[in-house]
């Protein structure tokens, strides 16, 4: 074999290792890339992903970036999400709610993004709860979300608002489906409004009022008449101190507080201490930040009614 023949052997060599790499890369990603046809959607964490598969429908591509038992707050990018999101047509965030997608967003990105907080108005934040829940890093963490509670999707009203951005961005990025995006994301709200119906329905008429929960993950549904305290604050990994956990017995008590809400995804440690110590029940809110091994075959409605079903048994409601 001559140098010359060997060069040319070696770079058809490299040639094909290097496509294969780009192929595995691909496939590894959740998404077969522009090859498809359709819109490639890369979507931050699970109440994002459930509104770009119902806007979108078989029409799109939705890669999550979130995967089910992960804690969205925790996430750490892979390399192959980093691409799924480079390459991605439109990128459904929250900005403040995971670190590491906002990195990876003000990267090269060629998509459009699709931020809640551009789309959606979102509440204030309590003002002293972080301070009162979070000490030392925890506080920094917890100061990362900024003025806004992040956690939008529990009024259904206000999914429906961020379908509306996500219908409009599809419609621009592919006009010729748009009859579709519309009809889609109509379908989507009226199932919210529906959602909100049962809500209002179901919580108008409560023998108790308060509730407490694992993280502040669940302000927004105090427009339906009941008031949330939290053990940890707005990231669940935010601990209050001793005589913080006694003041929120003391509230529970006074209250006449009959169950304890832990959720999935994190320890269930200090709702469990707190409830034998008081001698109250435990039960499940999901906050319905990601999906779990127990809720892979729900979705966001389901689980929303989970919750009420929680909520009516907790506190007495007709």
């Amino acid at each position: 074999m001559t140098p010359t023949t060997r060069s040319a052997g070696l770079l058809a060599a490299g040639a094909l290792l290097l496509t294969s790499g780009c192929a595995a890369l691909s496939d590894d990603s959740g998404s077969s890339g522009s090859d498809s046809g359709k819109v490639q959607i890369a979507a931050a964490f699970y109440p994002l992903e459930f509104v770009a598969k119902r806007v979108a429908g078989d029409l799109a591509e939705v890669t999550p970036l979130t995967k089910p038992g992960v804690e969205p707050h925790d996430l750490e990018l892979s390399i192959n999400q980093t691409a799924a999101l480079q390459s991605a047509d439109l990128i459904l965030t929250e900005h403040g709610f995971q670190p590491a997608v906002d990195d990876a967003v003000e990267q090269d990105v060629k998509g459009e993004v699709v931020d809640v907080e551009k789309v959606v108005e979102l509440r204030k934040a309590e003002e002293g709860h972080d301070d009162e829940h979070a000490e030392g890093e925890e506080a920094e963490d917890e100061h990362a979300h900024g003025e806004s509670d992040p956690h939008f999707w529990h009024d259904p009203l206000l999914m429906a608002q961020y379908a509306e951005g996500v219908r409009d961005a599809l419609v621009e990025a592919d006009p010729d489906n748009a009859e579709t995006y519309e009809a889609n994301a109509k379908s989507l709200t009226e199932d919210l409004t529906g959602v909100d119906e049962e809500f209002k329905t179901g919580l108008a008429q409560c023998k108790i009022k308060d509730v407490v929960v694992s993280h502040d993950a669940f302000a927004y549904l105090d427009k339906y008449g009941l008031e949330f305290e939290s053990i940890a604050g707005l990231t669940p990994d935010a601990e209050p101190n001793p005589a913080q956990l006694a003041e929120i017995g003391e509230h529970a008590k006074e209250h006449g507080v009959t169950t304890i809400f832990s959720e999935r995804l994190v320890s269930t440690a200090l709702a469990d201490t707190l409830a034998d110590d008081l001698g109250l029940k435990t039960a499940v809110l999901d906050p319905i930040e990601g999906l779990s091994a127990d809720t892979e075959g729900e979705d966001y409605l389901s689980l929303m009614r989970q919750n009420l079903d929680a909520l009516k048994a907790a506190n007495g409601c007709q």
